[in-house]
């Protein structure tokens, strides 16, 4: 029996839109999506092999550096997140993990797990954005959870934790397995296998506003001028 396996990207994007997925499938479909990640993604994911080399490095050094916050900053809340890492016994495992860049199948979903850690197994992704005030994204969860799933399938060992990093803002968060994100990513896997047309657009003009897909899709959307009744 052959397996349709959804890729883990397809999951987070219908997580945070399902409508920009559809969008996304039909251009790769069509040979005209690259998933290449652009170059401003990849030089932000270069800074996680280097922390302890920007925890020691001047100011004019980090401002060189696609970091989000000021040099002053971004030292002291990397060198936090260092210690309290290193506090709880994670903080080696998390700079020399055992593969990195691997490509994971399980049973449904497949894609690049950035880090693998060993002892206990557990999937680590590498988040260019920013992380919101408490825990992760939704859409990051998703995938975090999809991750963990392929892998726990794949090596045939229980994965119970995953974790997300955030290396322009020097900030690493980890999230349990939980009931309730079980259930939101078997709701996104179902969501992405039933795609056979654009689905509603959704009520969410900062998502909108963003989205590469916005003219093809139709939505409109105002701008900062108009939302400050200028």
């Amino acid at each position: 029996m052959t397996v349709e396996y959804v890729s883990f990207t397809d999951l987070r994007t219908a997580a945070f839109c399902p409508r920009q997925c559809y969008y996304r499938q039909t251009r790769r479909n069509d040979g005209e999506y690259d998933p290449t990640p652009p170059p401003e993604v990849t030089a932000v994911r270069g800074l996680e092999p280097r922390y302890e080399e920007l925890i020691a490095a001047d100011d004019d050094v980090l401002e060189a550096e696609p970091i989000e916050l000021s040099p002053i900053a971004y030292r002291d809340r990397l060198a936090a997140t260092r210690d309290r890492l290193a506090s709880a016994g994670h903080w080696e495992r998390l700079r020399d993990p055992d593969v990195r860049d691997a490509f994971v199948t399980g049973r449904d979903c497949r894609g690049i797990v950035h880090k693998v850690l060993a002892d206990p197994l557990e999937p680590v992704l590498v988040s260019a954005g920013r992380p919101p005030e408490r825990g992760v994204w939704h859409p990051q969860s998703v995938h975090a959870v999809a991750a963990a799933k392929a892998l726990a399938w794949e090596r045939e060992t229980a994965v119970d934790r995953a974790w997300i990093e955030y290396p322009a803002y020097g900030e690493i968060r980890s999230l349990e397995l939980t009931t309730r994100r079980k259930a939101g990513y078997r709701r996104m896997l179902r969501t992405v296998r039933e795609l056979d047309g654009p689905p509603p657009r959704i009520d969410d003009e900062a998502k909108c506003r963003t989205c590469e897909f916005a003219d093809e899709c139709g939505v409109r959307t105002r701008s900062l001028r108009s939302l400050l009744g200028l």
